[in-house]
């Protein structure tokens, strides 16, 4: 599988940081695409993360629109972004691709591809909400990251993660985790 990862400026680099780490150890996956906004930059030094290098990620500039990400015709099975700002979101939404990102999240959907939004906002204005319901009205699918307690997490790590699994399942990427009742 190809896959195209975007950090938007939105609280959670964690997230993103954990993201790619599954992402580079699973043998499912071929290439990545990695994609910064210029506030993601910002973000992950205010939080104090650092992404893991691995030689399958490729990454590309924002502003780089004759990219292949930013077609249909290449072939990247699925994107996730994470963490998702609700900016992005609206212009998504709305059908704005100013940006790498967003031009790469409008082929997602044109193109029938699962499209993941791990979005990081609390609490959600009725903009927000109506903006989540059209991208999943147009096959997105909404991660808030929200991570789950059931497990009995010992550190942010473990607790994140949770959330992450899921999010790389959601994509079409097999994982092996805990799942409720096991």
């Amino acid at each position: 599988m190809n896959i195209i990862v975007a950090i938007t400026g939105a609280s959670g680099a964690i997230y993103a940081r954990q993201t790619l780490e599954v992402l580079a150890a699973s043998s499912e996956v071929e290439r990545i695409a990695l994609i910064l906004s210029s506030s993601a930059e910002d973000v992950l030094r205010a939080e104090g993360v650092e992404l893991p290098q691995c030689e399958r990620v490729e990454r590309y500039a924002n502003d780089n629109m004759w990219s292949s990400v930013a077609s249909g015709s290449a072939r990247w099975d699925a994107m996730i972004v994470v963490p998702a700002s609700m900016g992005t979101v609206g212009r998504v939404a709305a059908g704005v691709s100013q940006t790498l990102i967003e031009r790469a999240a409008d082929v997602m959907l044109k193109e029938r591809r699962p499209l993941v939004m791990v979005v990081r906002e609390s609490p959600y204005s009725l903009v927000h909400l109506r903006n989540m319901t059209t991208l999943t009205e147009a096959g997105a699918v909404i991660m808030p990251a929200s991570p789950s307690f059931y497990f009995n997490p010992s550190s942010i790590d473990e607790l994140t993660m949770t959330l992450v699994m899921r999010v790389v399942e959601m994509a079409g990427v097999s994982v092996s985790h805990r799942a409720w009742g096991e």
